[in-house]
């Protein structure tokens, strides 16, 4: 009979954003402009502008990041001093 190995939940974690915003301004990019080079929707680029997303989609971060000539680190942010707390 074997044992099933016990598991603690994750109950706090950190919370990460995508940050195109600062960049794209200081690149001098519009949302227009990168949607164009990017070749995706300008509600797409405007939910990542404005980190309005739940999930990333890789491929899109993959265009961003691509366009904008910069790493996905410099993309992806973690909020300092912020845990998410399940209940």
């Amino acid at each position: 009979m074997s044992k099933r190995k016990e598991y603690t939940p994750l109950l706090e974690y950190d919370i990460f954003y995508v940050d195109i915003k600062s960049i794209m301004e200081a690149k001098g990019i519009s949302q227009n402009i990168l949607s164009k080079i990017t070749d995706l929707s300008i509600n797409t680029i405007r939910s990542y502008y404005h980190s309005n997303i739940k999930r990333v989609d890789l491929d899109v971060i993959s265009r961003i990041v691509m366009a904008l000539d910069c790493e996905i680190n410099d993309v992806l942010k973690k909020k300092w001093n912020s845990l998410y707390i399940c209940s």
